[in-house]
């Protein structure tokens, strides 16, 4: 890197938590945006400004800057309750929802004078952020900016340090016009406003892009800058968790439930955008209409619990395990579960999930990437089929080699559930082929340098 780079994100590369000794220790931060800039900015003198979560952090906070692992560290605290506000209602419950159109439109949102009051701490916390990158950007940093809770920065960076470039990336799909529209016209205004003012935003897909774009000139008149560059999963660290003992032990232990059967898979978090419901009901339709893979084949769902302080995510995952009780309960016999539901949050046994797979279920409502599709195709061992979602950001690239699915349609989801378990194997194997290819046609470091240039020039 020819200039030095500042990463702004909600999670950082580290978390601070107490050992047995009272001592406080730095572990390795959670989630994918971790994971695929990690290896590509350690050791590399970057900077990497992100939010104090646990009480750990806030004691990491209180001494400035942290060298460590590779990373020169800065944790924002801010205060709890502005904090839970921004991070809890308005990043989750209001612009994520709107970004992914999960509202129920006849019953929700309904904004209250609550919503002043969050979008306040959600302001406050932006601030408390770009002071931040306005103390310790060097002069002339590339000032990386990650996903919708920072999407305020741009106004306050451009005031008050002109010398730094900043680029916003989001990470989830951008709202249609008339999703956005959803929202009062201040916050959509500061919104907008507050994204066209880096020097380029950035996308998963021309799609998201596009749908960004069209909200800019419909409400403010702008065309910003904008550029699109999908993430690329991080191989080298997949194959490296695909050996790891842990994952061995993971699919012996799989292999021992499954048998010889043939593995339909999914790898998700209880998400709603995910579309969990509609997937476990195509897979009854499947079984229903098809009832030559009675018995013989194996759904394994890795779905792990998310956002459990929302009131929507426990109500859906309660929804999704009642379905799964059903379906098990209508088609089970004995020695033979259709439903093989882990909602443990596993890394290496969700890896080797994805090793056993034959077929791949990937069907979200709305999804600005998904890694899992390349994942899969990274360290799967049979050939896996996957079925995928037009509406997630990596159908772009990965479209000539998966069977479609459109969200909505169960028996289409169904149909494309059968084409997948029934394909020939040359078909299989050529499919198979182009789906690595196609998945490691770029790696983490295309991407960290395709917002460095949209940067511009130093």
């Amino acid at each position: 890197m020819d200039r030095p780079v500042v990463i702004v994100s909600n999670r950082g590369p580290l978390s601070f938590r107490y050992d047995e000794r009272g001592e406080l220790v730095a572990t390795r931060g959670a989630g994918g945006l971790v994971s695929g800039l990690r290896p590509v900015v350690a050791d590399t003198g970057a900077t990497w400004i992100a939010a104090a979560m646990s009480e750990g952090d806030r004691e990491a906070a209180a001494e400035g800057l942290i060298d460590a692992d590779g990373f020169r560290v800065d944790l924002v605290a801010v205060d709890r309750e502005a904090f839970r506000l921004a991070n809890d209602v308005v990043s989750t419950q209001i612009l994520w929802f709107v970004h992914h159109g999960l509202y129920d439109l006849p019953r929700a949102p309904a904004f209250g004078r609550d919503l002043r009051e969050a979008w306040l701490a959600y302001r406050h916390v932006n601030e408390a952020f770009a002071d931040a990158v306005a103390e310790h950007a060097p002069e002339g940093a590339a000032v990386l900016v990650q996903d919708y809770h920072l999407s305020l920065l741009g106004v306050a960076l451009a005031e008050h340090r002109p010398d730094v470039a900043a680029v916003h990336f989001s990470h989830t799909p951008f709202a249609t016009p008339t999703w956005l529209g959803v929202l009062p016209s201040h916050v959509r205004g500061e919104l907008l406003s507050s994204l066209a003012a880096h020097r380029a935003c950035g996308f998963h897909s021309r799609r998201w892009a596009d749908d960004f774009l069209a909200c800019c000139y419909t409400n403010l008149a702008l065309t910003p800058a904008t550029f699109v560059s999908p993430l690329p999963a991080d191989a080298d660290d997949l194959r490296r968790a695909a050996s790891s003992p842990a994952c061995e032990a993971a699919l012996t232990e799989i292999e021992e439930q499954v048998g010889d059967r043939t593995v339909i898979a999914r790898v998700d978090r209880i998400e709603l955008s995910k579309n969990l419901l509609r997937g476990f009901q195509a897979y009854d339709d499947l079984l229903d209409q098809r009832p030559e893979w009675r018995g013989r084949v194996v759904f394994l769902a890795s779905c792990y619990p998310s956002r459990s302080s929302v009131a929507a995510y426990v109500d859906y995952q309660r929804d999704v395990e009642a379905l799964v009780d059903v379906i098990n309960e209508r088609w089970a016999t004995p020695g033979w579960t259709p439903i093989v539901y882990d909602t443990t949050d596993d890394y290496p046994r969700s890896v080797a999930v994805l090793r056993r797979a034959d077929v791949l279920l990937v069907n979200p409502i709305r999804d600005g990437l998904n890694l899992v599709a390349k994942e899969a195709a990274i360290v799967n061992e049979r050939d896996v089929v996957v079925c995928l979602s037009t509406e997630a950001g990596v159908w772009d690239e990965l479209s000539d080699a998966v069977v479609q699915v459109q969200p909505f349609d169960v028996a289409g989801t169904a149909d494309a559930l059968a084409k997948a378990l029934g394909m020939d194997d040359v078909e299989r194997r050529s499919r198979a082929k182009l789906l690595r290819q196609l998945a490691v046609a770029r790696r983490p470091a295309d991407w960290l340098s395709d917002q460095l240039a949209a940067a511009g020039p130093h």
